[in-house]
């Protein structure tokens, strides 16, 4: 789960412990809740994909008024965590099905997020997705 180059234990528990609270993220995710997803995220989170750069406050909004929604949200295979002091870097490969504005989307991407540990908890201040090549692999 962990970069294979951590060098300390503590590292491989924090990469575990950050790979839970990602699953955590994307299940609240398919909740469509968005105050329980806001609670994964840093007041200056954003969001890089295809179309450009969302703020916390515009997907939020999206999930709140019902425009976005998920119904699925799954790691493929094991995600790979660097850890820098208070700062992680989660990568994964994530397969979603979302709907937005009554449009279904599928989705195969690969997920970037940077993790700040801030009043003991960890929370996500970027999170970059790239769609996977077609019978890609890590």
């Amino acid at each position: 789960m962990t970069s294979p180059s951590s060098p300390h234990a503590s590292d491989d528990a924090v990469g575990d412990e950050l790979v839970a609270v990602a699953d955590d993220w994307a299940a609240a995710i398919v909740s469509n809740d968005a105050a329980r997803i806001a609670a994964f995220m840093a007041e200056d989170w954003v969001i890089v994909s295809e179309s450009g750069i969302s703020s916390r406050a515009d997907f939020l909004a999206l999930v709140d008024s019902g425009d976005l929604s998920h119904s699925a949200m799954s790691r493929v295979g094991a995600a790979s965590v660097r850890v820098h002091e208070a700062t992680a870097v989660y990568t994964a490969r994530v397969t979603n099905t979302a709907h937005y504005r009554g449009r279904r989307f599928d989705a195969d991407e690969w997920t970037t997020d940077v993790f700040v540990r801030r009043d003991g908890r960890w929370l996500c201040v970027h999170s970059h997705i790239t769609p996977a090549a077609q019978g890609g692999s890590r």
